[in-house]
């Protein structure tokens, strides 16, 4: 069940540079996303220390997220460094290395009408640079009104810094300290912007840029989304913590030096390095 031999087409490096997202179908294979399945079933029964779950608000269905499980749980460490998904990240941000920041288990039920609101991923967390992405794999089939992501072609290129908003009423309260620029609002000028969403299969990736503008609408359907996202820091991503960054890593957690590339084995350990012979 080791790394796949998904190789990326000069269609797809475009893709990425151009829009700051990029599709790419077939990245994991059926016993990683059977493990994924298992991963969320456990997590929804007894949740980590970071887990979010609406269910606590009322009302219908249920968007519960769980992160920073790599340490302790022999599956998503396996996935982080097994998998491949490493790879994706640091052919497409162009990188010599990337550095694995965090893990993401995010899951919404059926019927579910919360959005995840239009947002940047840089603000939330302690660091600086171009070369920090995400690679979201789905486990599930699922549709845009199935609460699949939307993107905003070529807004990581906006030179825009947005401050962060908490997602669900009553948490991340520590976003709301972050300084940063109004979003727009997206949602009711729709046509005003160049706005992808990508239908997708069970294992394919997502791999997007962390200054990429993205969301995702409400789960309208019958079936459970089920993703897992991992979080890549590339050659010149530098610490940069801040009373506002997610404190599932903080300067106590650390050996990196505020300003500097975050060159800590321990708390973000190589992911993937080019092969010599192509450097």
């Amino acid at each position: 069940m080791g790394e796949l031999t998904t190789q990326l087409s000069e269609a797809h490096h475009a893709a990425f540079q151009r829009d700051g997202v990029v599709k790419v179908e077939r990245a994991v294979g059926q016993e990683w996303i059977d493990r994924m399945m298992e991963l969320a079933d456990r997590q929804l029964a007894a949740p980590g220390r970071w887990a979010g779950d609406s269910a606590a608000e009322g009302g219908p269905g249920r968007l519960f997220t769980d992160r920073y499980l790599w340490q302790s749980d022999p599956l998503v460490h396996d996935f982080v460094f097994q998998s491949g998904v490493a790879r994706l990240a640091g052919e497409l941000l162009e990188c010599e290395r990337v550095r694995f920041y965090f893990d993401h288990l995010l899951i919404k039920e059926p019927h579910t009408p919360n959005p995840t609101p239009w947002h940047q991923d840089i603000p939330y967390w302690p660091f600086l640079g171009r070369q920090i992405a995400s690679v979201w794999v789905s486990a599930t089939d699922v549709s845009v009104q199935e609460s699949s992501l939307e993107f905003i072609r070529g807004s990581h290129r906006w030179d825009r810094y947005f401050a962060p908003k908490a997602f669900t009423k009553g948490g991340s309260t520590w976003a709301e300290q972050n300084a940063g620029d109004e979003l727009p609002d997206i949602e009711s000028s729709r046509h005003s912007y160049d706005i992808a969403g990508f239908d997708v299969k069970a294992g394919d990736a997502l791999v997007f840029s962390a200054w990429t503008v993205h969301g995702s609408p409400g789960n309208a359907g019958s079936r459970r989304r089920v993703a897992l996202s991992t979080r890549w820091i590339g050659d010149d991503a530098v610490w940069h913590p801040r009373p506002a960054s997610d404190p599932s890593v903080t300067q106590a957690d650390t050996s990196a030096i505020p300003g500097q590339y975050p060159a800590d084995d321990q708390r973000f350990p190589i992911g993937w390095q080019r092969p010599a012979s192509v450097r």
